[in-house]
Protein backbone atom coordinates (compact mmCIF):
# COMPACT_ATOMS: atom_id res chain seq x y z
CA UNK A 1 0.00 0.00 0.00
CA UNK A 2 1.36 3.28 -0.85
CA UNK A 3 -0.70 6.54 -0.61
CA UNK A 4 -0.16 10.11 -1.09
CA UNK A 5 -2.45 13.07 -0.26
CA UNK A 6 -1.81 16.77 -0.80
CA UNK A 7 0.34 18.50 1.79
CA UNK A 8 -1.65 20.61 4.65
CA UNK A 9 -2.03 24.62 4.26
CA UNK A 10 0.75 25.86 6.06
CA UNK A 11 3.29 23.15 4.10
CA UNK A 12 2.14 24.93 0.46
CA UNK A 13 4.83 25.62 -1.41
CA UNK A 14 7.33 23.53 1.27
CA UNK A 15 6.10 19.97 0.82
CA UNK A 16 5.16 18.20 -2.07
CA UNK A 17 2.91 15.63 -0.75
CA UNK A 18 2.51 13.94 2.60
CA UNK A 19 2.14 10.18 1.84
CA UNK A 20 1.91 6.61 4.41
CA UNK A 21 3.26 3.32 2.91
CA UNK A 22 3.11 -0.50 3.79
CA UNK A 23 4.74 -3.14 2.34
CA UNK A 24 5.42 -6.88 3.19
CA UNK A 25 8.50 -7.27 1.40
CA UNK A 26 11.24 -4.64 0.72
CA UNK A 27 10.41 -1.41 -1.68
CA UNK A 28 12.52 -0.73 -4.30
CA UNK A 29 12.81 2.86 -3.70
CA UNK A 30 13.95 5.09 -6.77
CA UNK A 31 15.40 8.60 -6.93
CA UNK A 32 12.88 11.52 -7.59
CA UNK A 33 15.17 14.87 -6.82
CA UNK A 34 13.09 14.93 -3.75
CA UNK A 35 14.13 14.85 -0.02
CA UNK A 36 11.61 13.01 3.12
CA UNK A 37 11.29 13.05 6.67
CA UNK A 38 9.98 9.65 7.22
CA UNK A 39 8.38 8.21 10.98
CA UNK A 40 7.69 4.64 11.23
CA UNK A 41 8.93 1.47 12.29
CA UNK A 42 10.79 2.77 15.18
CA UNK A 43 12.39 5.21 14.06
CA UNK A 44 12.36 9.08 12.31
CA UNK A 45 14.60 10.21 9.67
CA UNK A 46 15.64 12.16 6.68
CA UNK A 47 16.06 10.49 3.78
CA UNK A 48 18.08 12.78 1.62
CA UNK A 49 18.09 12.80 -2.53
CA UNK A 50 18.92 9.51 -4.03
CA UNK A 51 21.09 8.83 -7.09
CA UNK A 52 20.25 5.29 -7.33
CA UNK A 53 17.20 3.08 -5.78
CA UNK A 54 17.36 1.88 -2.74
CA UNK A 55 15.52 -0.85 -0.87
CA UNK A 56 12.97 0.09 2.14
CA UNK A 57 13.01 -3.01 4.52
CA UNK A 58 10.77 -2.76 7.21
CA UNK A 59 9.23 -5.09 9.97
CA UNK A 60 5.93 -6.97 8.98
CA UNK A 61 2.78 -4.68 8.99
CA UNK A 62 5.27 -1.73 9.91
CA UNK A 63 3.03 1.65 9.26
CA UNK A 64 5.62 4.61 7.60
CA UNK A 65 4.20 7.67 7.72
CA UNK A 66 6.31 10.48 5.60
CA UNK A 67 6.82 14.46 4.55
CA UNK A 68 7.59 14.91 0.75
CA UNK A 69 9.52 18.13 0.37
CA UNK A 70 9.30 20.15 -3.05
CA UNK A 71 12.43 20.07 -4.98
CA UNK A 72 15.04 22.46 -3.40
CA UNK A 73 12.91 23.49 -0.06
CA UNK A 74 14.29 20.97 2.37
CA UNK A 75 17.79 22.51 2.71
CA UNK A 76 15.99 25.55 4.33
CA UNK A 77 13.75 23.84 6.13
CA UNK A 78 16.08 21.24 7.85
CA UNK A 79 18.51 23.74 7.99
CA UNK A 80 21.87 21.65 5.96
CA UNK A 81 22.82 21.74 2.85
CA UNK A 82 20.92 19.04 1.00
CA UNK A 83 23.90 17.79 -1.01
CA UNK A 84 25.29 16.53 2.74
CA UNK A 85 22.37 14.27 2.67
CA UNK A 86 22.53 12.91 -0.51
CA UNK A 87 22.36 9.34 -0.84
CA UNK A 88 21.95 9.02 3.23
CA UNK A 89 19.50 8.22 5.52
CA UNK A 90 19.94 10.34 8.85
CA UNK A 91 18.10 10.42 12.21
CA UNK A 92 16.52 13.21 12.80
CA UNK A 93 18.01 13.68 16.06
CA UNK A 94 21.68 14.33 13.80
CA UNK A 95 19.95 16.90 11.85
CA UNK A 96 18.09 18.91 14.46
CA UNK A 97 20.01 17.83 17.33
CA UNK A 98 18.11 17.88 20.89
CA UNK A 99 15.42 19.19 19.26
CA UNK A 100 15.23 16.48 16.84
CA UNK A 101 15.42 14.19 19.19
CA UNK A 102 12.55 15.25 21.37
CA UNK A 103 10.76 15.59 17.96
CA UNK A 104 10.93 11.85 16.87
CA UNK A 105 10.13 11.49 20.15
CA UNK A 106 6.92 12.82 20.50
CA UNK A 107 6.55 11.85 16.52
CA UNK A 108 6.47 8.15 17.68
CA UNK A 109 4.48 8.26 20.10
CA UNK A 110 1.58 9.36 18.13
CA UNK A 111 1.58 13.08 19.90
CA UNK A 112 2.92 14.79 16.25
CA UNK A 113 2.61 13.70 12.72
CA UNK A 114 6.06 14.26 10.86
CA UNK A 115 3.95 16.82 8.85
CA UNK A 116 3.62 18.65 11.87
CA UNK A 117 6.93 18.43 12.74
CA UNK A 118 7.87 20.41 10.13
CA UNK A 119 5.19 22.61 10.83
CA UNK A 120 6.30 23.50 13.65
CA UNK A 121 10.00 24.48 11.69
CA UNK A 122 8.32 26.66 9.44
CA UNK A 123 8.87 30.09 10.99
CA UNK A 124 12.66 29.87 10.88
CA UNK A 125 12.64 29.39 7.25
CA UNK A 126 13.65 31.49 4.59
CA UNK A 127 12.07 32.04 1.68
CA UNK A 128 13.11 30.25 -1.71
CA UNK A 129 15.77 31.04 -4.03
CA UNK A 130 13.72 32.33 -6.96
CA UNK A 131 16.45 31.59 -9.44
CA UNK A 132 16.82 27.55 -8.01
CA UNK A 133 12.94 28.03 -8.18
CA UNK A 134 13.04 29.02 -11.94
CA UNK A 135 16.26 26.56 -13.30
CA UNK A 136 13.75 23.54 -11.57
CA UNK A 137 10.97 24.48 -13.40
CA UNK A 138 12.52 25.05 -16.24
CA UNK A 139 13.96 21.20 -16.21
CA UNK A 140 10.83 19.99 -15.24
CA UNK A 141 8.73 21.47 -18.14
CA UNK A 142 10.87 18.98 -20.13
CA UNK A 143 14.20 20.36 -21.54
CA UNK A 144 16.16 18.23 -23.69
CA UNK A 145 19.55 19.85 -22.35
CA UNK A 146 21.02 21.56 -19.08
CA UNK A 147 22.29 24.76 -20.67
CA UNK A 148 18.84 25.52 -22.50
CA UNK A 149 17.34 25.50 -18.83
CA UNK A 150 20.24 27.78 -17.46
CA UNK A 151 20.26 30.33 -19.48
CA UNK A 152 18.42 33.01 -18.20
CA UNK A 153 16.82 30.68 -15.13
CA UNK A 154 19.49 33.29 -12.98
CA UNK A 155 18.11 36.68 -14.18
CA UNK A 156 15.56 37.65 -11.21
CA UNK A 157 13.37 40.75 -10.01
CA UNK A 158 16.07 42.76 -7.78
CA UNK A 159 12.85 43.23 -5.44
CA UNK A 160 12.53 39.03 -4.76
CA UNK A 161 16.47 39.24 -4.63
CA UNK A 162 16.23 41.20 -1.38
CA UNK A 163 14.68 38.36 0.06
CA UNK A 164 16.93 35.64 -0.27
CA UNK A 165 20.34 35.25 1.46
CA UNK A 166 23.49 37.21 0.07
CA UNK A 167 26.36 35.60 -1.30
CA UNK A 168 28.08 34.65 1.23
CA UNK A 169 25.41 32.15 2.81
CA UNK A 170 23.97 28.89 1.38
CA UNK A 171 21.16 30.14 -0.72
CA UNK A 172 17.33 29.48 0.55
CA UNK A 173 18.86 28.02 3.76
CA UNK A 174 20.57 30.63 5.65
CA UNK A 175 23.29 28.79 6.72
CA UNK A 176 26.83 29.77 6.47
CA UNK A 177 29.26 28.00 3.70
CA UNK A 178 30.91 24.86 5.51
CA UNK A 179 34.11 26.19 7.45
CA UNK A 180 33.03 29.78 8.28
CA UNK A 181 31.78 31.13 11.14
CA UNK A 182 28.36 32.05 12.13
CA UNK A 183 27.05 35.67 12.64
CA UNK A 184 25.31 36.35 16.17
CA UNK A 185 22.34 36.43 13.89
CA UNK A 186 22.83 32.62 12.91
CA UNK A 187 24.04 31.24 16.16
CA UNK A 188 20.50 31.46 17.49
CA UNK A 189 19.71 28.13 15.30
CA UNK A 190 18.82 25.20 16.69
CA UNK A 191 21.66 23.16 18.28
CA UNK A 192 22.00 20.32 15.68
CA UNK A 193 25.29 18.66 15.44
CA UNK A 194 26.24 19.16 11.52
CA UNK A 195 23.00 21.28 11.01
CA UNK A 196 23.29 25.31 10.28
CA UNK A 197 20.74 27.56 11.25
CA UNK A 198 18.33 29.70 8.83
CA UNK A 199 18.38 32.87 7.97
CA UNK A 200 16.18 35.90 9.11
CA UNK A 201 13.53 37.02 6.45
CA UNK A 202 16.25 39.19 4.75
CA UNK A 203 19.16 38.69 2.94
CA UNK A 204 22.55 41.56 2.20
CA UNK A 205 22.86 42.48 -1.42
CA UNK A 206 26.51 43.79 -2.13
CA UNK A 207 26.84 47.34 -3.33
CA UNK A 208 26.62 47.16 -6.84
CA UNK A 209 23.90 44.71 -6.67
CA UNK A 210 21.80 47.17 -3.91
CA UNK A 211 22.34 50.07 -6.02
CA UNK A 212 21.04 48.61 -8.95
CA UNK A 213 17.67 47.50 -7.06
CA UNK A 214 17.28 50.50 -5.65
CA UNK A 215 17.44 52.12 -9.43
CA UNK A 216 15.18 49.51 -10.56
CA UNK A 217 13.52 47.96 -8.05
CA UNK A 218 11.41 45.58 -10.66
CA UNK A 219 14.77 45.30 -13.24
CA UNK A 220 16.44 41.81 -13.39
CA UNK A 221 19.44 40.95 -11.31
CA UNK A 222 21.60 38.07 -13.16
CA UNK A 223 23.19 35.21 -11.36
CA UNK A 224 26.22 33.74 -12.90
CA UNK A 225 26.17 30.31 -13.95
CA UNK A 226 28.76 28.93 -12.00
CA UNK A 227 26.83 30.47 -8.99
CA UNK A 228 23.42 29.22 -10.04
CA UNK A 229 24.62 25.80 -10.17
CA UNK A 230 26.17 26.13 -6.58
CA UNK A 231 23.31 27.16 -5.06
CA UNK A 232 21.30 24.62 -7.23
CA UNK A 233 23.46 21.68 -5.88
CA UNK A 234 23.32 23.12 -2.06
CA UNK A 235 19.40 23.32 -2.42
CA UNK A 236 18.64 20.35 -4.03
CA UNK A 237 21.11 17.71 -3.83
CA UNK A 238 22.48 17.67 -6.72
CA UNK A 239 23.24 19.54 -10.25
CA UNK A 240 21.18 20.48 -12.53
CA UNK A 241 22.28 17.30 -15.17
CA UNK A 242 21.37 14.85 -12.88
CA UNK A 243 18.04 16.80 -11.61
CA UNK A 244 17.23 16.60 -15.59
CA UNK A 245 17.65 12.99 -15.76
CA UNK A 246 15.34 11.78 -12.87
CA UNK A 247 12.80 14.44 -13.63
CA UNK A 248 12.97 13.09 -16.67
CA UNK A 249 12.42 9.44 -15.50
CA UNK A 250 10.43 10.21 -13.23
CA UNK A 251 7.98 11.52 -16.00
CA UNK A 252 8.72 7.98 -18.13
CA UNK A 253 7.03 6.79 -14.29
CA UNK A 254 4.07 8.52 -14.45
CA UNK A 255 3.38 8.17 -18.32
CA UNK A 256 4.17 4.11 -18.16
CA UNK A 257 0.89 3.31 -17.89
CA UNK A 258 -0.87 4.92 -21.20
CA UNK A 259 1.80 3.97 -22.88
CA UNK A 260 1.62 1.29 -25.93
CA UNK A 261 5.63 0.15 -25.52
CA UNK A 262 8.77 1.53 -24.62
CA UNK A 263 10.10 3.38 -27.60
CA UNK A 264 6.46 5.92 -27.62
CA UNK A 265 7.23 5.86 -24.26
CA UNK A 266 10.75 6.91 -24.46
CA UNK A 267 9.39 9.72 -26.93
CA UNK A 268 6.47 10.77 -24.73
CA UNK A 269 9.16 10.96 -21.66
CA UNK A 270 11.64 13.76 -23.47
CA UNK A 271 14.38 10.57 -24.30
CA UNK A 272 15.76 10.89 -27.64
CA UNK A 273 15.74 7.08 -27.94
CA UNK A 274 14.56 4.02 -26.37
CA UNK A 275 18.43 3.15 -25.81
CA UNK A 276 18.51 6.31 -23.99
CA UNK A 277 15.65 5.20 -21.43
CA UNK A 278 16.90 1.83 -20.95
CA UNK A 279 20.34 3.29 -19.98
CA UNK A 280 18.99 5.90 -17.66
CA UNK A 281 16.98 3.40 -15.94
CA UNK A 282 19.17 0.84 -15.46
CA UNK A 283 21.52 3.86 -13.85
CA UNK A 284 18.32 5.00 -11.56
CA UNK A 285 16.57 1.50 -10.65
CA UNK A 286 19.30 -0.90 -11.50
CA UNK A 287 16.63 -2.77 -13.48
CA UNK A 288 15.62 -2.88 -17.47
CA UNK A 289 12.66 -1.18 -18.38
CA UNK A 290 11.20 -3.66 -19.51
CA UNK A 291 11.85 -5.58 -15.79
CA UNK A 292 10.59 -2.27 -14.14
CA UNK A 293 7.68 -1.00 -15.86
CA UNK A 294 6.59 -4.56 -16.52
CA UNK A 295 7.96 -6.96 -14.31
CA UNK A 296 6.08 -8.60 -11.16
CA UNK A 297 9.56 -8.30 -8.90
CA UNK A 298 8.80 -8.86 -5.19
CA UNK A 299 11.34 -5.99 -4.72
CA UNK A 300 10.09 -3.16 -7.14
CA UNK A 301 6.25 -2.44 -5.82
CA UNK A 302 6.76 1.32 -6.13
CA UNK A 303 4.73 1.76 -9.59
CA UNK A 304 2.09 -0.77 -8.68
CA UNK A 305 1.65 0.90 -5.11
CA UNK A 306 1.54 4.35 -7.34
CA UNK A 307 -1.23 3.02 -9.75
CA UNK A 308 -3.37 1.26 -6.77
CA UNK A 309 -3.45 4.80 -5.13
CA UNK A 310 -4.27 7.22 -7.95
Amino acid sequence: MYEEAAPPGPLRGVARCVWRSASESPKRIVPDGCVDLVAGDGEVFVAGPDTTAWSSVTTPEALLHGVRFTPGRAAAVLGVAADELRDRRVPLAEVWGRRGEVLAERVLAGELTPAEAVVSRLPEVAPPDPAVAALIARLDAGVARVQEAVAGAGAVPAAERMLWPGRDSHPGTGFPPTGQATSPAHAAGPPAGRARSTLPATGKLSPPDLAAALEDPAGPITVGERRLRRRFVQAVGYGPATYLRVARFQRAVALSRGAPGLAALAAAAGYADQAHLSRDCRALTGLTPRAYFRGSSTVDETVRDRRRSA
